[in-house]
């Protein structure tokens, strides 16, 4: 991804109450046959961040192990998820403060994020996403914490309605004074790419996008109303186009199991939110 990339449409959102996927089908593995981690860049191993680009190369055309490792190069941290002590699923985080509006604000960058099709429906991943971002509010709660991703996929980005209750852009509930924010964040990463008219990056040359038979809306997708903007929203991302998003992380802008998750962290376990 050159730059970075969007969490891909493999990941199955949550819903906002319950332990169970969004339309995506049951879990096929319980909660507690997975382990998940934050791990920093510069701490994962030859052999993990080998793993984690097979994992990413057997998802995407048009990118290299190169291409991938120079990209995990300019992130801060990743979230390894592990089924019987294999990889399955990663996400990568830049996560960075910023002047915005004369005060500092935190932004979670949000990069690769691949989960095996055979673990599609587990929720290890999206649970210890949403803890970190609890606790790296709490590390500084009178900071802003924006998240902000660039997305190729209609499954990703059921992933800011299920999460949270406003963000930009959104069908009916978006936070409009979140654009100049986007812009500016969409313009420091990805120069001349992002078109600020569109919201969306067109890279000049394809920094990968998803092997064909991933992207397609399947089954009853097309009910969402999220999926349905987002093809919208981004025509051309069979073609690798991301769109820009930018979610507020805070309490009263989370759904309900995801502010359950985010206020308690780690005492949130894998084993459910109660």
């Amino acid at each position: 991804m050159g730059e970075t990339r969007s969490p891909v449409a493999e990941k199955p959102p949550i819903m906002d109450t319950g332990c169970q996927s969004m339309g995506i089908g049951e879990p096929l593995q319980t909660m507690t046959s997975y382990e998940a981690s934050i791990r920093d860049i510069h701490a994962l191993s030859a052999h993990e961040r080998q793993s984690m680009a097979s994992l990413y190369l057997s998802h995407y055309d048009s990118a290299g192990e190169r291409q991938f490792q120079q990209d995990l190069e300019s992130k801060t941290q990743a979230l390894l998820v592990y089924w019987k002590s294999r990889l399955v699923g990663f996400t990568t985080l830049h996560v960075y403060d910023r002047k915005w509006s004369g005060h500092t604000i935190r932004v979670v960058y949000s990069g690769d994020t691949v989960m095996h099709r055979e673990h599609w429906g587990q929720q290890a991943l999206a649970f210890t996403w949403i803890a970190h971002m609890g606790e790296l509010k709490r590390a500084v709660p009178e900071m802003p914490l924006y998240w902000f991703l660039i997305v190729k996929g209609h499954r990703t980005f059921r992933y800011l309605p299920a999460f949270s209750k406003s963000f930009f852009p959104h069908w009916s509930a978006s936070r409009e004074d979140l654009k100049p924010l986007a812009d500016q964040l969409a313009r420091e990463k990805f120069g001349n790419d992002y078109n600020p008219r569109t919201g969306v990056v067109d890279f000049a040359m394809s920094r990968g996008q998803l092997k064909p038979d991933i992207p397609y809306p399947k089954g009853g997708e097309l009910r969402h109303e999220a999926v349905r903007y987002f093809l919208h929203r981004n025509p051309n991302y069979l073609m690798g186009h991301e769109l820009v998003c930018v979610c507020e992380l805070r309490e009263d802008n989370l759904k309900p199991l995801a502010r359950r998750i985010f206020s308690r962290g780690s005492a949130c376990n894998l084993r459910g939110c109660a």
